[in-house]
């Protein structure tokens, strides 16, 4: 099936463990899944493997205990493509919905200066990339992380064109 040809979104939903060991795995599944089903280039399909990446990540460490699990989901519809990470809420650093966005809010300001080795994640890498990010609390306790990304409507505040810019200022 060309992915042009698509009737009815793709929907895939894993469950992961709380362990890094698999996510070699789900960055493999990740890029093939965009090469080979979605409209995005070569490019973005490196990129989505980062967000995955970061997404997934930010769940094991902080979102879910060891011994749970962690959810995610691709729905691609033809027009964007929406990837979805959810965590139980067990992890050890706690974080609600609004705690997040006010995070990735104050880390995107061209003036914050993160002064620490880790931290830029979902500030410099997931919302760059994304046309969407929104953080939602989930009943079990835990939070529910959705990145889309429009296939034809490019977010680009540098007035590049997306596949022109190549590199992410990580400060």
């Amino acid at each position: 099936m060309a992915p042009q040809d698509i009737q009815q979104p793709i929907k895939i939903m894993l469950t992961l463990p709380t362990q890094a060991y698999f996510m070699s795995g789900v960055r493999d599944f990740t890029l093939g899944l965009i090469k080979n089903t979605t409209q995005f280039g070569d490019m973005w399909a490196f990129r989505f493997q980062s967000i995955v990446d970061e997404l997934c990540n930010n769940a094991i460490e902080f979102g879910s205990a060891p011994g749970k699990d962690i959810k995610l989901e691709f729905l691609y519809d033809g027009k964007s493509l929406e990837i979805t990470v959810e965590d139980t809420g067990t992890g050890k650093n706690k974080t609600t919905a609004k705690e997040l966005t006010a995070i990735v809010e104050e880390r995107k300001k061209p003036t914050y200066v993160n002064k620490e080795i880790r931290g830029r994640g979902l500030s410099k890498i997931v919302a760059n990339w994304t046309d969407e990010l929104k953080f939602e609390d989930t009943q079990a306790g835990g939070v529910k992380v959705t990145a889309k990304k429009y296939l034809n409507q490019e977010k680009n505040p540098t007035g590049l064109q997306m596949e022109e810019k190549t590199h992410i200022v990580l400060q």
